[in-house]
């Protein structure tokens, strides 16, 4: 593995996992966490250090109000990639199609019992761009780029403890320029799409196992960070 991937790859595992429903489980983590965080640069691990300082000084029941708080009452914080650009429309089940069949082609099945989190949670992105497939997984980001920067940008904004996982997240990809930041912009001022339609058929978050038998008889077991059902928009 390239040195450039690995660093993502280490920076991307770590965030998923700080960016996961705080629970005990996710505080037994830690240690690792710290591990992966002591291979990267300073510049690189600094805001990752601080969110789990934070958890790691934080009372859990605090820590689990404080996440309730910031992710499920906040249009801006949410961590469903497409919800930025889609809102709950038909092309937001489009889009979490792709998403899909991007992990579908790299042999990995979301499995119905990690939680029911949608394809495009933030923290199954990570883990799948740093467990599975680098370059397939950095695609998905940078084409959701303009709400992962609002996803930042609102978070440092409102001092969230949780603002330097998307920070690190957003260092590891490319500059952003002219129109992109038009389009991160355009996002804060008119927010996603208006809600019209469910997202079924696209919504469940497990793969047709017939379809992925047939063409990946062989899958990726993706450990997944801690998240919670019933939290989708």
């Amino acid at each position: 593995m390239k040195a450039a991937h690995a660093r993502d790859a280490a920076v991307w595992q770590s965030a998923a996992l700080l960016l996961g429903y705080p629970d005990d489980r996710l505080l037994g983590d830690m240690p690792t966490v710290h591990r992966i965080l002591g291979h990267l640069s300073a510049a690189a691990a600094e805001p990752l250090h601080r969110v789990a300082e934070h958890l790691a000084t934080t009372p859990l029941t605090d820590l689990q109000t404080a996440y309730v708080e910031t992710f499920d009452t906040r249009r801006r914080h949410n961590l469903y990639l497409t919800y930025f650009a889609h809102g709950d429309t038909r092309k937001r089940g489009a889009a979490l199609l792709r998403f899909k069949q991007t992990y579908l082609r790299a042999g990995f099945a979301l499995d119905a019992d990690d939680g029911g989190e949608l394809p495009d949670h933030l923290c199954v992105v990570l883990e799948f761009a740093a467990t599975v497939d680098h370059d397939a997984g950095r695609a998905l980001l940078l084409d959701h780029r303009a709400g992962l920067e609002l996803l930042r940008l609102s978070l440092t904004e409102s001092r969230s403890p949780w603002a330097g996982a998307p920070e690190a997240v957003c260092s590891t990809l490319p500059a952003l320029h002219g129109d992109e930041w038009d389009a991160v912009r355009r996002l804060a001022a008119e927010g996603p799409p208006a809600e019209e339609v469910g997202l079924s058929p696209y919504g469940g978050p497990a793969f047709d196992a017939r379809l992925h038998e047939a063409t990946h008889p062989e899958t990726t077991d993706l450990p997944m960070p801690v998240l919670r059902q019933g939290a989708h928009r």
